[in-house]
């Protein structure tokens, strides 16, 4: 298999600029009224498409590496101010079977600067992990992450590759897999192994969560997947087990990054972060009008509890995004969760109906929020609430 390049034919070039525009990684530039290509480019045809003279021609290999050439699970450990998020725990604990199954290693792959914790990432079951701490990597810049990564996927050649539906990774991981020419399989609520085929059972819901869907990889290499956080749970650390942690220089000479990050802006309205709490009080359209979400805040303060919404009550205005629980939303696995005027739509179920304990507050009894429900009080909310918090407060 011949390795991918790319040429500019200089009889046909005319100068004009607009690949230099297209490339996503700024590679390009004109020189004495030519395009000239720098080391670092990742054949991604975004300069080729651009090119209304036919200058650019890349040549690619006919076919993916065969799976026989391809080895390991790998799962990208994300990062946020050097502390490694939980979905990567998650993930590291599934991945963990899956790599058993197919009798291969489990690595951990980690961009940031200042890491901490990378002895964790061993201690949740990989066997191996690739540390690329450099200030360039601070603060999850894409085009750097997408960068490296394809770089390392190249050189190592993993057969399968797993990441978190985050905000971060729905945004560079779908560039990776395109870079790459290879199949990506977004938001998963499962992942298994057909062993004798070497294929990652990719589980997703789709048609508004309708249909659960199962895609395969078969022809390409890395098999790649996105996992919505708390899908999976968090195994146990052993902190005995044994690994190696390999730290990987991160060069950008010849790449410049077409984004630059300003600034962070956290958001201040959650108490407790929706994600990582034990309990969750969440609002639908039951609610009847933003003023009333005071209600759920008072219950979920006097609980220690986070505060949720559905996509309905979202989507009117009455609370932000951040706070919102469902397929379009945050997927959540608290110790406790309280559906309070929630229908229980598909869309919302798929975000919490892997929580331990469910109770549910509505005053139709039909509800399909009751079908999942663990406890369930048919009533006016208006009236159960503050009957809660008033216990609550006695308690």
């Amino acid at each position: 298999m011949s390795e991918p390049g790319i040429k500019v034919n200089p009889d046909e070039c005319i100068g004009c600029g607009n690949c230099t525009s297209a490339c996503p990684f700024g590679l390009i530039e004109i020189v004495r009224g030519k395009a000239v290509i720098k080391e670092g480019c990742t054949f991604c045809g975004a300069c080729k498409e651009a090119c209304g003279y036919y200058a650019i021609t890349i040549e690619t290999p006919e076919k993916a590496a065969a799976p026989e050439k391809a080895s390991g699970v790998w799962v990208f450990a994300e990062q946020r101010g050097g502390a490694i998020k939980g979905v990567s725990f998650e993930l590291l604990c599934r991945g963990r079977e899956l790599a058993d199954n197919l009798k291969t290693e489990l690595v951990a792959i980690c961009f940031g600067n200042n890491v901490q914790g990378a002895d964790r990432l061993i201690a949740h079951g990989a066997n191996k992990v690739y540390l690329v701490d450099s200030p360039d990597l601070a603060d999850n810049p894409e085009d750097h992450l997408t960068y490296k990564l394809v770089e390392m996927v190249r050189e190592y050649r993993p057969e399968i590759v797993l990441a978190g539906a985050t905000a971060l990774g729905r945004a560079f991981i779908p560039r990776v897999a395109a870079i790459l020419n290879t199949g990506l399989t977004a938001d998963c609520t499962g992942l298994d192994i057909d062993a004798e085929k070497r294929l990652l059972l990719q589980t997703r819901p789709t048609f508004g969560g309708n249909i659960m869907a199962t895609i395969i990889c078969p022809n390409k290499r890395p098999q790649m997947a996105t996992v919505r956080p708390r899908v999976f749970k968090k195994g146990n650390p052993d902190n005995n087990r044994k690994g190696q942690i390999l730290k990987i220089d991160f060069k950008k000479d010849g790449f410049t990054a077409r984004t630059k990050l300003l600034n962070f802006i956290e958001d201040v309205t959650e108490r407790v972060k929706l994600e990582d709490a034990e309990i969750i009080v969440s609002g639908g359209r039951g609610m009847g009008k933003p003023e009333n979400f005071k209600l759920i805040a008072e219950l979920a303060e006097a609980l220690g509890a986070a505060v949720g919404a559905s996509r309905a009550a979202v989507d009117e205005g009455w609370i932000p995004y951040s706070h919102q629980v469902g397929q379009t939303g945050k997927t959540v696995c608290p110790r406790l969760y309280i559906a309070c005027g929630i229908s229980g739509a598909i869309q919302h179920l798929a975000g919490m109906q892997t929580s331990d304990v469910i109770v549910a507050i509505n005053d139709d009894p039909n509800a399909p929020i009751f079908q999942v429900a663990t406890y369930g009080i048919v009533g006016d909310l208006f009236q159960v609430i503050p009957m809660l918090i008033k216990k609550l407060k006695q308690e």
